[in-house]
């Protein structure tokens, strides 16, 4: 993998937890994900049939908009700085 690649990727990570971006992507992944769990798992919970998989699936609905908004912000200032 290229030096660039590298160190791109290891901003990408370290940027997961940077104060700047946090508050946007928690604020993302809270509606987005709000919508995705009650479109997914909404049924199941009021059924009471929310099992150790479908909890672990209700909780990467929340970190993959997470994920998606940091990357996004990350993208962003990235190219300004190119």
């Amino acid at each position: 993998m290229s030096q660039i690649r590298t160190k791109f990727i290891q901003g990408y990570f370290a940027s997961l937890i940077e104060p700047k971006f946090v508050p946007t992507a928690l604020k993302v992944a809270g509606v987005v994900g709000s919508i995705l769990f009650v479109i997914n798992h909404g049924s199941a919970l009021l059924q009471g049939n929310m099992g150790r998989d479908r909890w672990i699936s209700a909780g990467l609905t929340y970190l993959v908009p997470y994920f998606v908004n940091i990357h996004g912000q990350y993208i962003s200032l990235y190219r300004q700085q190119s």
